[in-house]
């Protein structure tokens, strides 16, 4: 079952100029900041009231990422991760992800594709 929107991705090219784009001219805060490896940086933020939908702000050598905008991503909270990417595999939906991956000290993720070719994520959290 799909729960909640999760995040919004967004490419950027200076995650401390990003982090304080959104915090100072957009009064978001800063929920927390990793660096996944050397050429990997996640920031999140949220608005307060707001923690549960977050924007994920993501630093990985901007020039040359794919061609599919700034936005990134739109991932989505669910319950069971497995059930929903073979849900979505019988459905016929094309899958980045063709088993869900396992970040950040046990969250689980698996990208998709939306009919346009959006980039779409389903995201669990650790229980």
């Amino acid at each position: 079952m799909i729960r909640k929107l999760e995040h919004i991705g967004i490419w950027c090219k200076n995650m401390d100029e990003s982090i304080r784009f959104y915090t100072e001219v957009l009064g978001m805060k800063l929920v927390d900041r990793v660096r996944i490896d050397a050429d990997l940086e996640l920031g999140f933020l949220a608005f307060a009231g707001s923690e549960d939908v977050q924007l994920e702000l993501i630093s990985r050598g901007y020039e040359g990422q794919p061609d599919n905008g700034i936005v990134h991503h739109i991932a989505f909270t669910v319950n069971d991760i497995e059930a929903e990417v073979e849900r979505l595999k019988e459905l016929g939906v094309k899958m980045l992800d063709q088993t869900p991956r396992v970040i950040l000290n046990g969250v689980k993720i698996a990208f998709f594709f939306g009919p346009d070719g959006e980039r779409l994520e389903f995201f669990q959290p650790v229980a």
